[in-house]
């Protein structure tokens, strides 16, 4: 049972290369783990293992396998003594007819053991099971792994013999599978397992790459065939190669990550080239021929110190030849009639105004149960409209109203037709281009941030204001007709869209509260305004966990449901400065016990304490104690001093200790009881304006 290191490549057609990465992870860790499970691998830490993907192949490297597994000892449960038994205590033909099947006989019966399985005794059969030999292991293995790909979309294609067919997402053309240098007999997709492999399309040095053993597989791949397998090794090796050129020309390349790893699939061996195109094309907006340079050729354009794009580009190749001019040249070629593309489809959507095509927007649907976007338009300007207003009189309000007229105009130009990505940032360029303030121009591009998370915000505070009313009608609306995010569907990016107004509230600490905002969208329904009010909340707790807040902390300051978000911040920094107290464990834990006795009491209000009816020392202390506090941290909290406020409160401890340790709450005499109820439920009221502390008990 000597280990040796195992390298499994599948040769194929080129993969799709924005599922290439997770295809070579998952059938890399799927192979593993089946090994594993098998108890081929004993000891063995992923983290040793290595995943190779490249357009043409999946492969994977695992340290120190076994030949074969070792044999185990397992017990496995036959069925209950009273079945398997008769009075006698012989084995019974339903016993019989168990053992059989698992290739034993009543010669076994006297060594079967009982033990009791739940409330009945059950016989159980203790044998030595066989442990599972490299093939058969790593045939389950590729079997369960080729089952278990993120494929995209299965082909269907025939084997050479002509009649059979198998199903993958490329046709397979090879199959490798060393254990050390020799070949394990697998086989899958109709192809047995060797040693031989194919490298790149058109610069290797060899048809056949014979792979001597496991080890040797990265090297030969580099050396005999032109191939770095492993995609974080090419794409590093990308990255170099651009940063390299770029600094050449004193210039930067654009940093997309998700545009290096789409190169990264396309490529075996990468050779970074600078192309150039007309300076001419730079008249048109840098994100126009960004966007098409980078969607439909892969280009890395390059900027220069200011950010500003250049008419030079990089060129990720798959071969190296001696004179490159070739490859450069068709690029170049290539690229030249998409600008051209773009420089039309600007030159043409700037002849018309941007406010006429607000018309047209009546015929473009937007939902078939909510009307057309015209419709959508007239709804998010008298939001709009109302949030400016509130944040910034008169003036704000005409412009937020004029940017949401013209907000989704673009929708009907050529450029954002051919490219809905810049949606809102060709609103900007037209409406400059028309004439209009700065201010309305960015509103009309930023109403559409924060577009993902860590997204800027809208720059000024008519986008702000646009922004909110877009993202509130959108999640009003869709409330409204029940198209609420299930699971992990969200086909209208719901939860983008509330966290896009916890993120302005919060960090533009804007004076709106969630029931006016939900008034402004002209939410009427109670199911639905509870509702949208819960997904928010939950989306704020969801929030504030990833910024590293503690599950006690964020539910302490969201169970409360303050009205106005940005107050959030300050309340979860007092909660963290109160915590760090030495009374805050005790407080919190009596604040926790006062809450579960007003639950039980089902005392909602807050009660004026009559002092003549306090008879116990401990109940009087507690009396004054609140009556000199409570005022204090009450000023705090109204002035904003969350933390100030909660801090005063600890001076409660010693009395409510007493409290608790002397007097009883639920007292024969009813007066008398409902005095003490009514003292605890100021205590409570006092204690859990900035938070509610009890959620910090253990």
């Amino acid at each position: 049972m000597a280990s040796q290191n195992l390298l499994v490549e599948l040769f194929v057609e080129e993969l799709p290369p924005k599922a290439l990465k997770k295809l070579g992870e998952a059938f890399a860790d799927a192979i593993f783990n089946s090994l594993e499970k098998a108890q081929l691998v004993p000891g063995a830490e992923i983290t040793g293992t290595q995943a190779f993907a490249s357009p043409r192949r999946l492969a994977v490297f695992i340290p120190n396998v076994l030949s074969k597994a070792g044999d185990r000892p397992v017990s496995q449960k036959l069925m209950p003594s009273a079945v398997g038994l008769d009075a006698n205590g012989l084995a019974t033909p339903a016993l019989l007819k168990k053992l059989a099947g698992m290739g034993a006989d009543a010669s076994v019966v006297p060594q079967l053991k009982r033990a009791m399985d739940g409330k009945a005794e059950a016989l159980f059969y203790d044998s030595m099971m066989k442990g599972a030999t490299l093939a058969q292991g790593l045939q389950m293995a590729l079997d369960e792994a080729l089952a278990k790909l993120p494929i995209p979309k299965v082909m269907t294609y025939q084997l050479a013999n002509g009649w059979d067919s198998v199903q993958f997402v490329r046709p397979a053309h090879g199959l490798a599978a060393l254990h050390g240098a020799d070949i394990v007999p697998v086989s899958v997709l109709g192809m047995n397992a060797g040693r031989e492999t194919q490298g790149h399309r058109f610069e290797a040095s060899v048809p056949k790459i014979v792979l001597k053993d496991a080890d040797s597989y990265e090297a030969q791949m580099e050396n005999e065939g032109a191939v770095i397998a492993a995609f974080a090794a090419r794409r590093a090796e990308i990255a170099r190669q651009l940063a390299a050129a770029a600094a050449k020309e004193n210039l930067k390349p654009i940093e997309d990550d998700a545009l290096l790893d789409e190169v990264t699939a396309l490529v075996e061996r990468p050779n970074v080239l600078v192309g150039t195109f007309e300076k001419e094309f730079l008249e048109v907006p840098q994100e126009c021929l960004i966007l098409t340079m980078k969607a439909n050729q892969k280009y890395f354009p390059l900027l220069d110190s200011k950010g500003k794009l250049t008419n030079k580009f990089l060129i990720v190749s798959n071969i190296r030849p001696a004179d490159a001019s070739l490859v450069i040249g068709g690029n170049e070629r290539v690229v030249r009639p998409r600008l051209a593309d773009a420089k039309f489809f600007f030159d043409k959507d700037r002849k018309q105004p941007l406010d006429s095509r607000v018309l047209g927007l009546s015929k473009v649907v937007y939902h078939n149960k909510l009307g057309t976007q015209g419709d959508r338009v007239q709804r998010v300007q008298g939001v709009a409209s109302s949030i400016a207003t509130k944040l910034g009189g008169d003036k704000l309000a005409r412009q937020a109203d004029q940017a949401a007229l013209l907000a989704k105009a673009d929708l009907l130009t050529d450029m954002v037709g051919e490219f809905p990505e810049l949606q809102g940032i060709m609103g900007r360029y037209y409406a400059q281009h028309d004439g209009l303030s700065d201010e309305i121009a960015f509103a009309i591009e930023d109403h559409y941030k924060p577009r993902f998370a860590g997204d800027e915000l809208p720059r000024n505070m008519a986008g702000v204001s646009l922004a909110l009313a877009d993202k509130l009608v959108t999640l009003a609306d869709m409330f409204g007709i029940g198209e609420v995010p299930t699971g992990d569907k969200d086909p209208f990016a719901l939860r983008r869209h509330a966290l896009g107004v916890i993120r302005m509230l919060i960090e533009r600490d804007l004076p709106l509260e969630l029931d006016w905002l939900f008034h402004a969208v002209r939410l009427a329904d109670a199911r639905i305004i509870t509702a949208l009010s819960d997904f928010i909340y939950e989306r704020l707790a969801g929030n504030l966990r990833e910024q590293g807040y503690s599950a006690q902390e964020v539910d302490a300051v969201v169970s409360l449901r303050s009205q106005r978000l940005g107050d959030v911040p300050k309340r979860l920094a007092a909660v963290r400065a109160f915590t760090a107290l030495p009374e805050a464990i005790a407080l919190a834990a009596a604040n926790k016990r006062v809450g579960n006795i007003l639950r039980k009491e089902g005392i909602t209000t807050v009660d004026a304490v009559n002092s003549k009816l306090l008879k116990e020392s401990a109940e009087q202390t507690l009396h004054q104690a609140l009556s000199q506090i409570a005022p204090r941290a009450d000023a705090a909290f109204k002035a904003g001093d969350y933390t100030g406020s909660l801090q005063a409160l600890a001076a409660l401890r010693a009395p409510v200790d007493a409290f608790f340790d002397k007097v009883m709450v639920n007292v024969e005499d009813t007066a008398l009881r409902a005095n003490r109820l009514a003292l605890l439920s100021q205590l409570h009221q006092a204690m859990n304006r900035v938070a509610d502390i009890s959620r910090l008990a253990a």
